[in-house]
């Protein structure tokens, strides 16, 4: 497989503390300016591409993953979560803002 294509996004969710809210709106940050014309310029099957989406939180463990991959409009998605992000607290009342960070990378077969 050969990546042609990778976009970058950041979400939050500022009074829920919803890790995967947050890993939503990222994504759709990264992906909300692209579109792939090559598609059908070239004659290639959406279903032919391969989609890996990393997710960076503070507590990846508590992303859904599965849910994100299911929301991703093309392609065949893998999603993982690892360490990053930030969790922002508000000193004036302990509310925490959860930002993640999004990296959206788009493989196909390599082509001849």
């Amino acid at each position: 497989m050969q990546r042609f294509i990778i976009e970058m996004g950041m979400g939050n969710d500022q009074y829920g503390q919803d890790y995967t809210k947050a890993a939503a709106r990222a994504i759709e940050d990264a992906i909300r300016h692209s579109s792939i014309p090559m598609f059908d310029a070239m004659g290639l099957a959406h279903s032919d591409m391969e989609v890996r989406v990393t997710i960076g939180v503070q507590n990846p463990e508590v992303v859904d993953c599965a849910a994100l991959a299911k929301n991703l409009p093309r392609g065949r998605a893998v999603v993982t979560a690892t360490h990053g992000g930030l969790n922002v607290t508000n000193p004036d009342n302990g509310n925490v803002l959860v930002i993640a960070t999004a990296a959206v990378e788009a493989f196909l077969p390599k082509q001849v």
